[in-house]
């Protein structure tokens, strides 16, 4: 990886993936190291990358980075409470306005004026955000030290880059790679509302001169902005099972909308994490192939990578419990069959409610606290 100005401060990064309501795996990871950690005020994590929904927990640590302790029990309070009215439309008028509208333009197109814009309210997430945040807070996290950066990610939909925003403290530069790079911002709400905008389900969103969806399309390297902002070991937390290649499955029947769709958002959220991991660890092997006197004139260092990944497919783990969605997001789930086995991938993206995350927090947990003396390792170190 390439050294930056400052290569030979230490800094850890974290880095937070998307995947909607899967990111209340997050919050039981953060909860276990909030634990295990001697100084439980003390943010281990001065530079704090996210996207999608993980940019919403990169934001909500950020804006309590003066207190760690206190920023992971904000998060606890909120995901262990949610529901799906708290993110998106659900109600019987709701459903039924979108469904309608949706139905309109593909019946009779040429009558309907404008075309729907998303299968799914979200406004109230952007009230929600709106009355839990003061985003103020980060300038003074800043300001006093706890917090070097803080960068979410979105995707222009005119011009197919992937698009950085980042705050922090003065001495980072900006950064332009191939389909990706950098904006120095003041975050806001708008911003949090564009990088969770998962594609088809919620609407994109106007930033300055583009519009902007979920961060996780076209992110070719998820680890990477932790790396321009300085940090030289990061914790990635995915939103995903890392699994390991297995035998081809035989498929008798046709997929449903819901299994096709549920495949290409576990495409958007999971794919580019694993290719980017590794990369990172092969340019890691190569760096430690060469001299100190070749590192230093490719200006290359080595980058730690700690990954915690759910040790349980999240998918059938939302089987178990999307009958807790409110009856009019069921039926709608029902029509493309997201109720099923073979389509619970998508509803375990959509499954806004404390049954599912309060389980994923519980497994979040488990996982971190039995690689406790490996994290450990990792963040003290």
């Amino acid at each position: 990886m390439t050294a930056g100005s400052e290569a030979k401060t230490s800094h850890t990064g974290l880095v937070l993936t998307g995947g909607g309501a899967r990111a209340a795996y997050q919050v039981g990871v953060l909860k276990a190291i909030a634990e295990l950690l001697p100084d439980k005020t003390r943010n281990p994590f001065p530079i704090i990358c996210g996207t999608s929904a993980g940019a919403i927990n990169a934001v909500s640590l950020a804006c309590y980075s003066r207190d760690f302790g206190q920023a992971v029990q904000y998060l606890r309070r909120v995901w262990e409470g949610f529901h799906a009215h708290h993110v998106y439309r659900s109600d019987p008028l709701g459903i039924a306005k979108t469904g309608a509208h949706w139905l309109g333009a593909l019946m009779a197109g040429w009558v309907v004026r404008s075309t729907p814009k998303s299968l799914l309210d979200n406004a109230p997430l952007r009230e929600l955000l709106k009355r839990t945040l003061t985003l103020s807070d980060i300038d003074a996290a800043v300001a006093d030290g706890a917090l070097r950066a803080i960068c979410i990610t979105a995707s222009g939909y005119a011009s197919g880059q992937s698009v950085n925003f980042y705050d922090g403290v003065e001495t980072i530069e900006s950064w332009t790679r191939h389909a990706r790079v950098s904006c120095r911002c003041k975050l806001s709400v708008e911003h949090l509302m564009a990088s969770s905008a998962i594609p088809f389900l919620f609407p994109a969103v106007r930033l300055n001169r583009e519009y902007f969806g979920d961060g996780s399309m076209r992110q070719l390297a998820p680890i990477s902005p932790a790396i321009h902002l300085g940090a030289s070991k990061i914790l990635v937390v995915g939103a995903g099972r890392i699994a390991e290649p297995s035998d081809r499955i035989r498929g008798e029947s046709y997929p449903s909308l819901a299994q096709i769709a549920g495949h290409a958002l576990s495409s958007i959220f999971l794919d580019s994490l694993n290719v980017d991991i590794e990369r990172v660890q092969r340019i890691n092997n190569t760096i430690d192939l060469l001299s100190p006197e070749a590192r230093a004139a490719a200006s290359l260092r080595p980058v730690e990578v700690l990954v915690i990944a759910p040790s349980q497919r999240l998918d059938t783990l939302a089987a178990r419990h999307v009958k807790s969605l409110p009856w009019p997001v069921r039926a709608l789930l029902r029509g493309i069959g997201a109720m099923n086995r073979k389509g619970s991938a998508l509803a375990s993206y959509l499954l806004f409610e404390q049954e599912y995350t309060g389980a994923l927090i519980d497994l979040g947990y488990a996982d971190t606290m039995e690689r406790s003396d490996e994290v450990m390792r990792f963040l003290i170190t």
